[in-house]
């Protein structure tokens, strides 16, 4: 069993109904109205409520960030590949996904997680090699994002080829490229892919790229973090792909 801490992360939990909940508990010190729809959520669900003493919460939680709510529950179950392709064939629009590589940090990923989801990335691949990561650390700054967006481990390029094969464009972004994301068309079906700052992109993803954009910086700054390159590249292909309706 794992522990959900935050209310934000607790309720996105309950309404993706992917989990096995045992039991949410509650700091005695908070106030009903302010976790009305947490306690709505779990009595709704059948979920049982519990309410303990603020050190108890704690003691359990990895910081001080949980706000008097905490979950004891399953893991999250995995997305698998054939899963994947069974969500997109139900998007409405062409799909837009987030390729990830080198991802050190889970708030890292969690953050890019967030963006991703609110940006309109229908799921995000990550490397299972790369993976080792405690999926608290993640689901708490993904904020609800962790639960409710498709995040799928892949082995090889299998995955990725598949997806080319029904037409969707892989994008690597990568310093130096010749064209920005400002310049390149990030319509359509679309994978766009991110390296971490250390590595970059693997040559097994770049071999396989139908282009290669890069985010226009002032010379001499430093590398973007993962997060906030990815934030970027989402925000321009979000605001191209609105621009055409």
């Amino acid at each position: 069993m794992e522990h959900l801490e935050g209310r934000q992360s607790v309720l996105a939990a309950l309404a993706a109904r992917q989990r096995k909940f045992q039991v949410i508990l509650v700091s005695q010190g908070a106030h009903d109205e302010k976790i009305r729809d947490v306690l709505d959520a779990a009595g709704a669900a059948g979920v049982p409520v519990k309410r303990v003493a603020g050190r108890e919460l704690d003691a359990m939680a990895h910081g001080a960030t949980h706000g008097g709510v905490m979950a004891v529950c399953s893991a999250k179950p995995r997305t698998t590949e054939a899963q994947l392709l069974e969500v997109l064939e139900t998007v409405s629009r062409p799909p837009m996904l987030l390729l990830i590589e080198g991802v050190e940090d889970a708030r890292n990923l969690g953050f890019t997680l967030r963006s991703a989801e609110a940006l309109g990335a229908s799921a995000v691949l990550i490397k299972k090699h790369v993976w080792d990561f405690d999926p608290i650390e993640v689901a708490r700054p993904a904020s609800g994002a962790f639960e409710r967006l498709p995040l799928v481990r892949f082995d090889d390029t299998g995955l990725i080829e598949k997806l080319r094969g029904r037409g969707t464009r892989l994008l690597g972004c990568i310093a130096g490229a010749k064209r920005t994301i400002y310049e390149a068309d990030l319509t359509g079906g679309i994978i766009l892919a991110i390296g971490g700052e250390k590595r970059g992109l693997s040559g097994a993803v770049r071999g396989l790229c139908d282009a290669l954009v890069t985010i226009p910086t002032r010379q001499g700054a430093a590398s973007l973090p993962l997060s906030h390159a990815a934030a970027i590249v989402l925000a321009e292909a979000s605001r191209q792909r609105r621009a055409i309706g």
